[in-house]
This record gives C-alpha cells, structure tokens and sequence, in this order.
C-alpha cells in the first residue's frame, strides 16, 4: 500500500490574513469558497507539491 499526504488541515484565526501569506509565499489558491458567514474554505497548494493545505471557518 502507498500512503501520500495529500492535505493537512491548519487552524488559523484570520482567514484573510493566512491566505494573503501563503499566496505572497507563491501558493496557489485552488479554492476559496464562501457558503456563509459561518463557512468558508480556502485551499492552497505550494509550488511543485502534491500536498496542498486547507483552513477556514467553520473548518475542522
């Protein structure tokens, strides 16, 4: 069996703040959903990796 870490989850308490962050630091953003107030995902994945992260709200 081949085991790949494919996402990791981060807490963060400012969304806007962490995604500005690690699109300074050249991530590219795959997704930035908002559903409400009380959800919304972002999706990032670093160059040249098969390993993305994912923070929000309303993200556990």
């Amino acid at each position: 069996m081949d085991l790949k870490l494919e996402v990791v989850v981060l807490p963060v308490s400012d969304v806007d703040r962490a995604k500005a962050f690690y699109e300074k630091a050249g991530f590219r953003l795959d997704v930035d959903y908002v559903a409400d107030d009380s959800y919304r995902v972002v999706h990032l994945t670093p160059p040249g990796s098969q390993c993305s992260i994912l923070f929000g709200t309303g993200v556990t």
